[in-house]
């Protein structure tokens, strides 16, 4: 029998939560299909175009942590409501930089917008602890399929706001407040209850002992390369194929079904996880992110670039809600936040790491030898999820 999702208050906690979702993902569409261009058009030397996105994701993985302590101190509708605090800030200084045409401030600005996207990705780990039991894959694909939204609302925002005013792209970023004025309200019918601290709940145990746990390594290893190949290969989508001879519309056009693709399969995933297993949907995520790579190695007209990057999207969903999922269902109440913000501080670092590179590498070397890059690291999650899958099937083996 499928376990049931929640009902009453935590049905509107779960409501609340997945358009949460949709406007921080609604806002991360606009960042990524205009970040690299806005930050090519005010950069010093192009090759540090990307910059401004991998501050955003650097802003990330200096608070990440923070958060998911802060959050277990003082609740997840305040920690929710002080990183979209962070993210009006970081909408202010972007287009006051955007304005001032200041490479240096629409870092910072971009920056302050990551702090915004470390709070806003713990959305999925409340929704699981608004679920019951079994649940927690259908609750965490429910959250995450209000990036669908995001995915086709972002990048019409960009497309209809980036030319509005006489400054390139200042449109776009001051409807940012939009979006997050919507969220902040959103907020208040968020009702998640504190974990308890009383005796009753086992110890925490040292942050050493949790990451050193096989299932912890490979939930982080899946969903932090999983977004570190997509980070990679999306942030120099748009300059790629402007440097193709592709027109702004069409990148964003690529830009949207990707996301689409990013947030389509949360409508089933959870249940797929289900019906099939953790380690089958992983693995899943895998062969699409390799197929990704052969789309793009056999050409550079729109339809390669789309083929790509809607199955770099539903890889990366499948390995994202996969690797949350079997992170969710093995940790501890009491270890709960630091293994979060351990897993997700794996994220923001390898993203940091993933969208500085992926400038670096498309305007020296190209775009296919940037798409090679990302082999090994595909490759390495399949290693990983294989020999955890093994592991299990020997324990469970009878003696």
């Amino acid at each position: 029998m499928t376990p049931p999702l929640p009902q009453g208050a935590s049905r509107g906690t779960l409501a609340a939560l997945t358009l949460c979702q949709a406007l921080l993902f609604t806002n991360n569409a606009i960042l990524i299909s205009l970040g690299g261009l806005a930050g090519y058009a005010l950069a010093p030397d192009k090759w540090l175009a990307t910059l401004p996105v991998t501050a955003g994701v650097v802003g990330g993985a200096l608070t990440t942590f923070s958060a998911s302590l802060l959050m277990q101190r003082l609740g997840r509708r305040a920690g929710f409501t002080i990183g979209a605090s962070f993210g009006v800030a970081g909408a202010a200084v972007c287009s006051l930089s955007l304005a001032l045409a200041s490479f240096a401030g629409f870092c910072v600005g971009s920056l302050l917008f990551g702090v915004y996207s470390a709070f806003g990705g713990y959305y999925r780990f409340a929704a699981a602890e608004t679920a019951e039991g079994g649940a927690q894959a259908r609750a965490i694909s429910q959250v995450l399929v209000g990036g669908l939204f995001g995915g086709l609302l972002g990048p019409f925002t960009s497309r209809h706001t980036k030319d509005l005013l006489s400054t390139a792209y200042l449109g776009s970023y001051l409807s940012l407040f939009v979006f997050l004025a919507i969220v902040l309200v959103a907020l208040r019918f968020v009702a998640i209850p504190r974990p308890k601290t009383d005796g009753s709940m086992e110890p925490a145990r040292p942050l050493r002992a949790i990451v050193s746990e096989p299932v912890f390594v490979v939930a982080a290893l899946a969903a932090a390369f999983g977004y570190g190949v997509m980070s990679l290969l999306m942030t120099a989508t748009p300059l790629a194929m402007c440097a193709c001879g592709h027109p702004y519309d069409d990148a964003a056009t690529v830009i949207s079904w990707h996301i689409v693709g990013m947030f389509a399969p949360s409508l089933v995933t959870g249940r797929l996880i289900q019906r099939f297993g953790v380690f089958a949907i992983l693995l899943v995520g895998v062969a699409l992110n390799l197929a990704c790579v052969g789309i793009a190695l056999g050409g550079v007209k729109v339809p390669h670039f789309l083929g790509s990057l809607v199955l770099l999207g539903v890889g990366w969903n499948f390995l994202y809600i996969g690797g949350t999922t079997l992170l969710a269902e093995a940790v501890r109440p009491a270890d709960r936040a630091r293994a979060q913000g351990a897993n997700d501080l794996a994220i923001f670092v390898t993203m940091a790491l993933s969208s500085f590179s992926s400038g670096v590498i498309v305007e020296r070397d190209g775009w296919q030898t940037l798409n090679m890059a990302a082999v090994p690291f595909v490759l390495a999650v399949g290693v990983a999820v294989l020999w955890l899958k093994v592991k299990r099937s020997a324990l469970a083996r009878p003696v």
